[in-house]
């Protein structure tokens, strides 16, 4: 029996790009993909586990996590909260043979990037994709979820302007269309980064 070698899928893209939902889904539908378990200051809620959605840490421990030079990356989120991945999150499951996905913004992906020149691990299993959405689909989406005022949205659409310059520097582009073919070509995706894993 050959087992699949392991591989770090690193997913980014602007707000409404579905992302998370490809990520999860990844996750639901895949066997042996596990999500990276990623730390915030933020509360747990309802539901929440420590360790399982994410670690859960008080400001002064992610302080002192980042004393010790213990996050791959790391940012404040709305100005409010702090949310980061620490090294051996990603290093301890990739070494237990592990596949993993991480749904990221795109300041994260290029401290990704750097990791990967200090962690060889890293540098050797990881792949990134950028999931590209048109500016009127993604405007549309983010009416759609009616969880921002037009202000807000506004806002978002600046960010994404700035992301969707980064998608060159990807390993590989997906151009959103229905959330099926999004998928399809995420697994895609999945299968050639396990055959140039397989490769290394």
């Amino acid at each position: 029996m050959t087992t699949e070698p392991p591989v770090l899928l690193v997913v980014a893209g602007p707000a409404g790009s579905g992302k998370s939902t490809l990520c999860d889904r990844l996750v639901a539908e895949v066997p042996g993909v596990v999500r990276v378990v990623t730390t915030t200051t933020r509360a747990p809620r309802p539901g929440e586990i420590h360790g399982l959605h994410y670690h859960f840490l008080t400001p002064e421990q992610f302080d002192a996590k980042l004393a010790e030079n213990a996050f791959l990356e790391w940012a404040w989120v709305h100005g409010k909260r702090r949310y980061g991945t620490l090294a051996h999150s990603v290093l301890d499951p990739l070494e237990r043979g592990q596949t993993l996905v991480i749904s990221i913004d795109v300041q994260g992906v290029e401290s990704f990037r750097q990791a990967a020149a200090t962690f060889p691990l890293i540098g050797r299993r990881m792949t990134t994709v950028f999931i590209r959405v048109d500016r009127d689909r993604l405007i549309a989406r983010m009416r759609a979820r009616a969880a921002d005022d037009e202000a807000e949205i506004a806002g978002r659409m600046k960010t994404a302007e700035r992301e969707l310059k980064e998608a060159h520097k990807f390993d590989f582009v997906i151009d959103s269309r229905t959330r099926d073919e999004d998928f399809a070509a995420l697994l895609e995706i999945l299968k050639k980064a396990r055959a140039r894993a397989a490769g290394s």
